[in-house]
């Protein structure tokens, strides 16, 4: 191709080349902006419609309160004790609450979270003058059955999981395993417990016995507060406490629980106050949209910025 045919036609493909670049830049900005401008309308709909919904179901006369425990105890959880006790807080603070029901279906989970609740439950219970009623649906296992015992009553199904009452800390061994593979495991540590209970290396029995103690103290406090919540209606034996549980209508014969009954029952029959309102905390609508649709964009916006040339 002779020399000034080349120079053409390599002049027209760079100008086809900016001009793709333009477009593509061009697209992508457009898409954004249409992009963002849905999350704004979504969010605004989202945000009027949760409005509209709280203001249509606040309390208007005497009630019963209601917050749900569900799934396990944890930091970040829907079971957290931040959750949990901003749920409570706001029952407890509406005077038209005649009293609280803590509504249960949980395994369990962090003692810590646990405890913090229990607590918290115990003040506001004596700050308020209010009664709290815990109702066990599917289960009340272990810290669930710690944040139980701070109420009044604790009610269940005749087939309710109750108990757990115990603590347990749980790894693997794999150091036999190691030495079949060949695998040579080289920790290095400064202070000579920091890699306590590691499972690649051989167990220690002084820190297993360290680790045994510390559970032995957390199941001491379960216990004490079990005894402290449940009082003279505990008719203790020597398996109450040894990690066993039971259905509901065997945990009411050992004093565990008081009686059989729904949220429902416990409304209409024991506080009396048939209408029931949901306090518990709960991720609303706009917060849902603006996690899905603020990661996609987010994502959105990083494809765009790696696909522009570079300046140099």
């Amino acid at each position: 191709m002779p020399a000034a045919s080349r120079g053409a036609f390599d002049h027209v493909m760079e100008q086809f080349a900016r001009d793709y670049l333009r477009d593509r830049r061009s697209t992508r900005r457009w898409s954004l902006f249409f992009r963002l401008g849905w999350l704004g309308l979504g969010l605004f709909a989202a945000w009027t419609i949760q409005t509209e919904n709280r203001h249509s179901s606040a309390p208007t006369g005497p009630h019963t309160a209601l917050v749900d425990l569900r799934g396990e105890i944890a930091v970040g959880s829907e079971a957290s004790a931040e959750v949990l006790l901003s749920g409570l807080k706001s029952a407890f603070e509406d005077q038209g609450a005649q009293a609280v029901v803590l509504r249960i279906n949980s395994p369990g989970g962090s003692p810590v979270q646990a405890g913090i609740v229990y607590d918290e439950l115990r003040r506001l219970k004596g700050k308020h003058k209010k009664k709290v009623y815990a109702v066990v649906e599917e289960s009340a296992a272990s810290g669930a059955y710690y944040i139980a015992v701070a109420a009044d009553e604790i009610y269940v199904d005749k087939a309710s999981i109750v108990g757990s009452i115990g603590v347990l800390m749980d790894g693997f061994g794999f150091e036999e395993v190691m030495k079949k593979v060949g695998v040579e495991r080289r920790l290095l540590t400064a202070g000579s417990n920091k890699g306590m209970l590691d499972p690649f290396s051989p167990e220690d029995p002084k820190q297993r016995a360290f680790a045994q103690t510390m559970l032995d103290q957390i199941h001491r406090q379960f216990i004490d507060t079990v005894k402290e919540g449940r009082g003279e209606r505990l008719k203790e034996t020597p398996e109450t406490f040894s990690g066993l549980f039971w259905s509901g209508e065997e945990a009411v014969k050992m004093g565990l629980a008081d009686g059989l009954g729904n949220l429902d029952h416990v409304a209409r029959e024991v506080i009396k106050a048939e209408e029931i309102i949901d306090y518990t905390t709960k991720e609303n609508v706009a917060e849902r949209l603006a996690k899905r649709f603020g990661a996609a964009i987010g994502e959105g916006v990083v494809r765009a910025l790696r696909s522009l040339p570079a300046l140099h």
